[in-house]
């Protein structure tokens, strides 16, 4: 394979984490050529501990349960836990790649530096590999690789980090932690330094919905999917009367009033916290105001002094290596179904999605849409005016009547029953 070379009409396949796996199934059991690439040495994605500039740290676990986590056909199993940790999610991933034969599909250690349409296909600069012409280009580099760090004014004398750079808490033993954040991840962490720091305090800039992992002994997940299916306006609130019940007033334990309806953001899947502050392990603040030396001033006037500042703040999502123009940070308006890039018919992205359930299922079925569309394309198939008759139509809503907050973490979100009930329509008008 050449530098420069033109592949014959194959697509350039850029990712082997959970949604490259799928893509990489889907193409080659449809027929599309393709050529798959990793810049890391092995399958897995963010879930290998080991690789630079992972999100992944010792005490983290899946937020959605093991029964409804699996690859559809390929269920995870069924001695894990219900929320496995990282190294067993890494295991199943791997696993799933060897019982597909997916290894001789990727050329692993290769990075894509560049990617820029050029005359009706996709111009590809490769770490090895030099320049290469690709009929289009499909794109699953996952959301949680490039972190996105607040403008907080004045100069901190400690040691401040993005939540990225977390790994173990041994990072926290001994040392007065401040974590800033209140994702899933921002409040593992304060977990762990409330179990592991000399004094542990969360910075939070919004109150939240929490919700514990168990519901009735079940997971969470596997509770809210054995019921009917419920209208968004009649779910919201009975949920929101169980959440009541099952936690009571957590403005009690010092957090604030979420300022907001659950789901309008993205809920919080963690009891433990709960937990630490009702023992008083784990103290909440408000927002930081300033940095001034040791101390870190907050919103209300309040002054703490710390060792260390964990900013779990998020990350930027996007695609590092497009050209300027093909696709904004933090922006899936010009992609339909967060897939189909509308103004370069041959660029799709798979995987620039967060959502209230399992990921992975709407990974699958994400991929063999994309998989079944190129495919019929490629056939000059009936079929082919399928996703032109639905783009022409209006953007369907897959809200489920909720008004997302207008923050970052929310720009891409998708409840999954209405996506993939809209995705399954179109992949069976496909086959």
């Amino acid at each position: 394979m050449e530098g420069g070379a033109e592949r014959d009409g194959r697509f350039c396949l850029v990712g082997a984490g959970p949604g490259g796996m799928c893509a990489a199934r889907w193409l080659a059991a449809l027929g599309v050529p393709f050529d798959g690439f990793e810049r890391q040495r092995d399958f897995g994605g963010i879930w290998d501990i080991d690789v630079p500039g992972t999100p992944m740290y010792e005490t983290c676990h899946f937020i959605s349960s093991r029964d409804l986590s699996g690859f559809p056909g390929d269920p995870m199993p069924a001695d894990y836990p219900d929320y496995p940790r990282h190294d067993l999610v890494l295991r199943y991933l791997r696993g799933h790649a060897e019982r597909h034969e997916l290894r001789p599909r990727f050329r692993f250690g290769t990075e894509v530096r560049s990617a820029r349409p050029e005359a009706g296909g996709w111009s590809v600069e490769l770490d090895p590999g030099g320049r290469r012409r690709y009929a289009g280009l499909i794109v699953a580099v996952g959301n949680e690789w490039r972190p996105s760090l607040p403008d907080i004014p004045g100069s901190f004398s400690g040691e401040r980090m993005h939540s990225s750079a977390y790994r173990s808490p041994d990072q926290l033993r001994g040392r007065r932690v401040l974590v800033v954040g209140g994702g899933n991840s921002g409040c593992d962490i304060a977990v762990d330094a409330a179990t592991h720091a000399a004094r542990a305090a969360i910075s939070l800039r919004r109150g939240y919905h929490f919700v514990p992992k168990h519901i009735l002994g079940r997971p969470a997940d596997v509770f809210a999917s054995t019921g009917p299916p419920l209208p968004g306006w009649l779910e919201r609130p009975l949920l929101q009367a169980l959440l009541r019940l099952l936690t009571g007033d957590l403005t009690r334990l010092g957090l604030p009033a979420p300022d907001h309806r659950i789901f309008e953001t993205h809920p919080i899947l963690n009891g433990a916290i709960l937990d630490r502050l009702a023992h008083g392990d784990l103290v909440v603040r408000p927002d930081v105001e300033r940095f001034e030396e040791r101390r870190v001033v907050f919103r209300d006037g309040r002054a703490d002094e710390y060792d260390l500042v964990i900013l779990a703040t998020g990350y930027r999502r996007g695609v590092p290596f497009f050209a300027p123009g093909v696709l904004r940070d933090d922006d899936v308006s010009e992609l339909f179904l967060n897939v189909f890039h509308d103004r370069f018919p041959e660029l799709v992205v798979i995987g620039h999605f967060t959502t209230d359930a399992g990921a992975y299922p709407l990974l699958d079925r994400q991929a063999e849409l994309v998989a079944r569309v190129l495919a019929t394309r490629r056939a000059g198939s009936a079929a082919d005016g399928v996703l032109e008759r639905a783009r022409r139509g209006p953007r369907p809503d897959f809200t489920r009547g909720v008004r997302y907050k207008p923050v970052p973490r929310m720009v891409n979100y998708v409840s999954s029953r209405p996506y993939r009930r809209y995705l399954e329509r179109l992949i069976a008008e496909l086959r």
